[in-house]
Order: structure tokens, then sequence, then C-alpha cells
């Protein structure tokens, strides 16, 4: 296991920041987080293998694969247990449940990568604490972060939305507006010079200017 941080570097990385890189074992061979430039990933962590909340998000994720394939996106996955626990489960799902784990498992028994996200800190009660989601872009950066409770299945379509909606407002100068969805109108900058915002008197609400955004089939 590596990473590009030392123990004394440990803090949570914040939006905007590069995510923290590192080589591991995974149930699809060793990786490193820079094999995935060039396209989106959602790296997300989960609490343990073997319990109900856990296979349950894992079931859904692997049967959209191919909707988050469709966004250029990948999934990676990580817990505390070992390579063998990621491997004797997803045998175990497979079996009970007739799905294929699609997308790689990494091993962190030192809690490296828990610590190098802030997932794990001193204040941690336990690995109970590893269920985040860390969206990262093309060039390595984190975009977006979710953390639910061990407790709380996490939403794949969620998932997909914040995907869809990080790569629209990349595509051009517009925000997304609640709830939105590809194809949905998004929201317009507000104008910020007095002579744009005088010629659109009366025209439209300034601060909140909507815009057809035509085509996409939801993810």
């Amino acid at each position: 296991m590596r990473t590009d941080l030392t123990p004394s570097d440990f803090s949570p990385p914040q939006i905007g920041e590069k995510a923290p890189d590192f080589e591991a074992r995974t149930t699809q061979g060793v990786l490193r987080l820079g094999d995935y430039r060039g396209k989106w990933l959602v790296l997300f962590s989960h609490p343990a293998d073997f319990t109900p909340v856990c296979t349950s998000e894992f079931i859904a994720l692997s049967r959209a694969k191919d909707r988050f394939d469709a966004l250029n996106c990948a999934l990676l996955a990580v817990s505390v247990d070992s390579l063998y626990a990621h491997l004797g489960w997803i045998k175990a799902i497979r079996d009970s449940f007739g799905v294929t784990i699609a997308f790689p498992i990494v091993e962190d028994p030192s809690l490296v990568i828990g610590r190098a996200y802030g997932m794990i800190t001193d204040r941690s009660p336990d690995a109970a604490t590893m269920r985040s989601t860390f969206f990262i872009d093309p060039d390595g950066i984190i975009r977006a972060m979710t953390t639910y409770p061990a407790t709380v299945g996490r939403s794949v379509d969620e998932m997909l939305r914040i995907v869809a909606a990080l790569q629209r407002v990349d595509r051009a100068n517009v925000v997304t507006p609640e709830g939105w969805q590809p194809g949905d109108d998004v929201l317009l900058p507000p104008q910020a010079m007095q002579d744009a915002l005088l010629a659109a008197s009366g025209e439209a609400i300034w601060f909140h200017r909507t815009s057809p955004d035509p085509g996409g089939a939801k993810p």
C-alpha cells in the first residue's frame, strides 16, 4: 500500500483539491488512483464486507455499471477488509444473488486510504465511519463528496445524477437547480453588470434565470 502522503499530512481533502493518490491491491489486481486519469471516477468506501446495507449497495451499483460507463465514469470501492474477505464476499454475492461485482474493491487494512481521505480520524470509534463517496473528475480533482452513516444506504440514482450534473456545468456556463436531471432546464448565472441587469428588467428574475437544456436521457 502506497500513498502520496505521510501521516503528518493526513487531513480531510476539500472540494476543488487533488484527490490523494494511492496504489493498493484490489479484487482486480494492483491499481493506482492515477490509472483513472482521463475519466470520471466515483471512489466510495463501505464499513465492512458481509453487511446488509453494503451488500444492497454493491448489488445496485453493479447493476447500474452500464449507466456509469455511459457517463465515462468508473467505480472504485474501498474498505478496511482484507483482499481475501473482499473475494469471499464477491463470491457469496454471486452465489446468493446472481450478481457479479463489476468494479474493483480496494483493501485498506492499515487505514492509510481512509485517513488520507479524512474518513477515519483519531476520533472515529470504528471503521463504520467509512461510508463516504468522492466524485473525482478526469484531472484528479475532487468535485463533490457525500457521507452517510453505516445504517443508511446510498442512492445509486443520486450518485449518477451528481456525475451528470457536474459534467453538465463543465460543458457551459450554467448551474443546475434542485433535483436537476439531464434534459431539464438549467439555471444561468445571475447578471453581474448593471447594464445587463437593467436591460433584463421585467423580462426575467435576474437572480433565477432558467434556460432550456435540450436532449439527453436520464442516467
